[in-house]
Formats: C-alpha cells, structure tokens, sequence
C-alpha cells in the first residue's frame, strides 16, 4: 500500500455518525464540515432549525452526509443524543462543542450567571457523554471529543466562570477517559486558542486593539485560521487515534508554550 493511500485511510470516518453541538456557526461549523468531509454522517446540533437546516444544505451542497438535530445541550434529558442514535441506528463520533460565556467583572457577576455558564459549558457535556456511552459501549468503539479553551489553563479579567468551567472539562475529560476505556471509547479534549471567528468579532469590533495585543502574545504573531483545526478533530474522532485517551490537545499557535 503506497504512503499516501495509507495516510488517507487513516482519517476515513466513512460509516461514522457523528454528532456536533453547536454547530450552526463557527467552530462549530468547522468540525461539522471537517469529520463530513472525512466521510461521517455528520448530525448538526443547534437551537435555531432555520440555522440547523442552513448548515445541513451547505454540507450537502458539496456532497457530504448531513442531518439536523434541534434541541438545547442543556436540557436536563439530554433526550438528543437517544433520539440521534435512533434515527440513525448508531452514534460513534460525540463533539461537545456548544458553549456559552458572560463577560462581566467578578463583583457584577450573578449567581444565575456563573450557574449558566457551568451547565453550559460543564455539566451539558458530563450529561451528553453519559448518554453517548450508553449507545457507545454496545458498539466498542466511540470517541468523545470536549472543546475546552486555552482559558482552561490561562486567563483573562472578566470570564471566570467560563475560565472555571473549561478547567472542569478537561478534568471531566480525564475521568470519563479512564472510565471508559475498557469499552473502546476515547475521551479527548481539543483546546484552540485565538481563532477569528463570528464568535468574537464584536469583542474585536468593540475594542479595536484587542485583536492586535493577543496577536502580538502568540509566537506565530497572528490568529488561528478556523480550518486549522480541521485535522485535529478528524484525528481525535477516527479509528486510528485509539491509544491517545484522556488527552488535551492545544493548537494555539504555541500562545500557551511562551513566557
């Protein structure tokens, strides 16, 4: 088998279910066309079915596999994952990616608010995961992907919740790994750093220096593209990344690596 051949094959998600929270927009959208284009059927996770089908039309629009599924990361049921597994008899692929954030001062913020974004960003993934091995662990195979942050190991004023929360995923990431292991699930967690995406454009727009500054803390000297996150997450979600479990994987331009 020639290299080139081999090193295609190893990224093959064709077969593969996979479902994406959050994925109407941004990075979202992102790992949603990412593991579709390695082959997977990818279900597209939002709040807004006029979103959702827009994605699903784009995806299928360049010949990928694609299908909505609307409903909120929180809901205490997490009924979307079991409904997913049953419309499509499977699910192998888990990205909790959906997240929130309130960008408020310690002193001016709520306890709704810190309660918010830890339900969001923390014990919706705990949940979604839970669910997602329930159908996993029949199977013996599945690979759960947490979408932590570089905030999860430095920070910024004025996030503390969702600092605090992204640290709790990638402790969560660690303990679901060992735990499931035995039954041929992965857990991993993917950690970016600055990428310009819709997402943060109107902290860009509202403080017309804070692209530069964080630029000029990267050793790369700019922001992440989004598609350069393409290949991370089709690694962690296919077949051949089985031995790597309970990791954190940084692409941040080595922001997270300088003094």
């Amino acid at each position: 088998m020639a290299v080139t051949s081999h090193a295609a094959g190893l990224f093959d998600l064709t077969g593969r279910v996979a479902l994406v929270t959050g994925a109407t927009r941004g990075l979202g959208a992102v790992f949603a066309r990412s593991l579709a284009a390695a082959g997977a059927h990818v279900i597209v996770n939002g709040r807004d079915q006029a979103a959702i089908d827009a994605r699903c039309a784009a995806l299928r629009g360049e010949g990928f596999a694609a299908s909505g599924a609307r409903f909120d990361v929180t809901d205490a049921s997490a009924a979307g994952i079991a409904d997913a597994a049953r419309r499509h008899g499977r699910l192998d692929i888990l990205v909790n990616n959906a997240a929130t954030t309130v960008r408020k001062p310690l002193l001016e913020t709520t306890d709704d608010e810190w309660r918010a974004v830890q339900e969001a960003n923390l014990s919706a993934c705990w949940r979604l995961s839970r669910e997602a091995a329930r159908v996993m662990m029949p199977a013996r195979f599945g690979r759960i992907v947490m979408i932590s942050s570089i905030n999860a190991v430095i920070a910024r004023p004025t996030v503390s919740p969702y600092v605090a929360a992204k640290a709790g995923l990638e402790g969560l990431t660690r303990a679901l790994a060992v735990e499931l292991a035995p039954h041929g699930i992965t857990v991993n967690a993917l950690a970016p750093g600055y990428f310009l995406t819709e997402g943060n454009a109107s902290t860009r727009k509202a403080d017309p220096t804070f692209e530069g500054r964080i630029a000029a803390r990267i050793p790369a000297g700019r922001w992440g593209q989004p598609d350069e996150l393409a290949a991370a997450i089709v690694y962690l979600a296919s077949p051949h990344s089985a031995f790597t479990n309970g990791t954190v994987l940084t692409v941040d331009g080595a922001m997270t690596a300088a003094i």
